[in-house]
């Protein structure tokens, strides 16, 4: 289901460095804190993981600010941004992943594009943010795609700004 080569190289590259990871998701529901945890020797960089699906949860555990994720339906750049930092805080490690965004349509909502907002901390610090998108169908297959494109993006920037 993961791509152990991808996790692999993560938990390589934050090994050799004596970094730790830490995740806060709502739309892949768990699934990083899955992947990242069937990586090899996980226990030695993989710190944990907060799984807050409303608007709610991510307030009172990640400190995500009230009025804008009521606003948006805890759905933005903003909100991946603060799960980011507060859960690199709330697990002690070096970086922060916060994903949010929808796996499926609400079509009630005006929600008709699937999509989702990612971001990345380093030491109290965004160091990259984006949005996902895609036509995968609804559900796990979504789910998993962002899985796997976020830990990209996190193998890339780990490549990218620490040479061993």
């Amino acid at each position: 289901m993961f791509n152990k080569d991808l996790l692999n190289e993560i938990g390589e590259i934050l090994r050799n460095k004596k970094q730790s990871v830490a995740v806060a998701e709502s739309v892949t529901s768990g699934l990083l804190q899955a992947a990242l945890s069937n990586a090899k020797d996980a226990a030695c960089f993989f710190q944990g993981g907060i799984t807050a699906y409303n608007v709610g949860q991510k307030c009172r555990h990640l400190l995500v600010e009230p009025l804008h994720a009521l606003e948006c339906d805890s759905v933005s750049e903003y909100v991946a941004r603060d799960m980011s930092l507060h859960v690199a805080t709330l697990f002690t490690s070096d970086y922060g992943i916060g994903i949010t965004g929808y796996a499926a349509k609400v079509p009630e909502k005006n929600i008709n594009e699937l999509y989702a907002f990612y971001a990345i901390s380093e030491k109290n610090k965004i160091v990259t943010c984006g949005k996902l998108e895609t036509n995968v169908e609804e559900g796990l297959p979504v789910q998993l795609f962002y899985t796997e494109e976020v830990l990209k993006i996190f193998k890339g920037y780990l490549k990218n700004n620490h040479r061993k």
